[in-house]
Parts: C-alpha cells; sequence; structure tokens
C-alpha cells in the first residue's frame, strides 16, 4: 500500500545556525521523494547523514533570514525486503541499549510501579498489549499538556499528555520488566490532528513490534522515520548551534485505505 507524506517546517534564523533534520522516509523503504531547504528563497546545500536503524538525518549550515524545508514523497513500505513478517535483524548490543534508562524512559524510576501493575505477566506478548492497555486507558490525550523536557516518570504523574508522552511511557514499563524497547518517529496516515507521531517498538517474539498506545491511527500504515532510546533521538529537529525560531509546521500523511486495527495483534513495521 503506497502512501504519500509531505513536511514543511518554517523557522526563522536569527543566528547563523546548524540545524539537523529528522523527516525523510527510513532508509530500506521504497521511496520517491524531494527535500529543499531555502533561505529567503535561496537553495541551500543538504547533507545527508545515516543514523541507526536507517534513521536519515539532513543537515544545514544555514545563514540569517526566513528557512523553509519542503519535503515530499510516495512511500511502499510493503514492497520493502521482509515486508508483511516479522521485523528481525537486530543485534545484543542493541537489545542492551534498548533496556537501559535513558533521558526520557526512566526505567529505573518506574521499576516499582511496572513491578506493582505487570508483576504477574510472564509471556512477553500478553506484557506488550497490557501495557499498552495500561497507558491507553490511564492517560487522557490532550494537546498542550507537556512540556519538550518531561519524560515518563512526570507524564504517569500528570496523567495526560500528547503522543510522544504516551511512548515513553510504554517504553520506560517496558524497560522496567526486562522487555528492550524504543521510540519510533513515524507519518501517521488517519491521524487527526495531523502532525509527526511517536510510538514505541519493543522487541517481542523475536522482532521488534509497535506499540502505540494512543491508537490514534492504523499501525499497518505507519511509516518509519527515525528510531531511538527516545524523543531525544528521534527530534524532527534539532539546533546544534546558533538560533532558530520555530515558526510553523505542516504534515500530510495519506494511505490508499485505512485499515482496522486489531489492538491484540502483534504488528511490524519494515
Amino acid at each position: 500500500m503506497k502512501r504519500d507524506v509531505s513536511a514543511t517546517i518554517a523557522l526563522s534564523v536569527t543566528e547563523p545556525a546548524d540545524l539537523v533534520f529528522a523527516v525523510a522516509v527510513s532508509a530500506g523503504i521504497p521511496v520517491r521523494e524531494s527535500l529543499r531547504v531555502t533561505v529567503d528563497d535561496a537553495e541551500l546545500d543538504v547533507a545527508e547523514i545515516p543514523d541507526l536503524h536507517g534513521t536519515r538525518l539532513h543537515r544545514v549550515l544555514a545563514p540569517v533570514g526566513g528557512l523553509v524545508l519542503a519535503y515530499s514523497a510516495t512511500a511502499d513500505p510493503d514492497a520493502a525486503a521482509g515486508a508483511g513478517t516479522p521485523v528481525a535483524g537486530t543485534d545484543t548490543a542493541d537489545r542492551i541499549r534498548y533496556i537501559r534508562p535513558s533521558r526520557y524512559a526512566e526505567s529505573d524510576v518506574l521499576a516499582a510501579t511496572a513491578a506493582a501493575e505487570f508483576g504477574g505477566i510472564e509471556r512477553p506478548a500478553d506484557l506488550l498489549a497490557a501495557v499498552s492497555s495500561w497507558v491507553g486507558t490511564r492517560l487522557a490525550y490532550l494537546a498542550g499538556a507537556s512540556l519538550p523536557t518531561d519524560g515518563a516518570e512526570r507524564t504517569l504523574l500528570a496523567r495526560r499528555g500528547v503522543c510522544r508522552d504516551f511512548a515513553h511511557l510504554c517504553v520506560a514499563l517496558l524497560r522496567a520488566r526486562g522487555i528492550p524497547a524504543r521510540l519510533v518517529s513515524v507519518y501517521a496516515p488517519g491521524l487527526s490532528p495531523m502532525d509527526f507521531h511517536a510510538v514505541a517498538e519493543a522487541w517481542v517474539d523475536g522482532a521488534w513490534r509497535v506499540v502505540d498506545a494512543t491508537a490514534l491511527a492504523p499501525r499497518q500504515t505507519l511509516v518509519r522515520i527515525a528510531t531511538g532510546r527516545d524523543a531525544a533521538d528521534t527530534a524532527f529537529l534539532t539546533v546544534l548551534s546558533g538560533r532558530a525560531e520555530f515558526d510553523g509546521l505542516m504534515v500530510t500523511a495519506v494511505a490508499e485505505s485505512l485499515p482496522a486495527d486489531d489492538v491484540t495483534r502483534l504488528v511490524s513495521l519494515p
């Protein structure tokens, strides 16, 4: 199934800036795409930098002015090698990396909560379903309810947040119960309101399985962008130096159809 996706980011660069964007469809997914960055209508050079798990970073040295990044792509994840089958190909280092606590997924802090709520669940697939359901029913989805610096612990205390907060809490609770888990930024056909979306992935039964406690978009239609420990590794924009003010963002993601998503089914992304 083909997906048409796009992202437009507008910034005011007030001091020459070194910028890194993560908006492109992940490597390994067949795609026709275009990426262009301009400042005051003058096109800038863009350097592509490969990151872990197929993440493609785009680095720009921007002068002062009005910057616009425009990305569009037609992707066909189902045509990727191995699509439709469990996604394997991780290694021991990955499983160690994604079971450790991280900046926004404080699994060590939430260990007691995870043990109290899920201590009697032995099968990893059952634990995955239980954590997803628990987070989805305990948190209220509320735009603007959290800060960019909030992690899983604060989200649990506030009992509300946006997609990245739901994903961070899932990741932290799963890690606390011994399941490697990580964050994935995606294009999400069917999402409303449309934006970049964040979901979790957990290593269950020999493959990475998608967890979306928000249930706001069918997991089968998601298109991977960036993968990492938490939002620090998957941000769509990082200002390495200089200064840039965020002016606006527009994201689109359309699929040929929106299938029903059985939340009890194990789903893997290409």
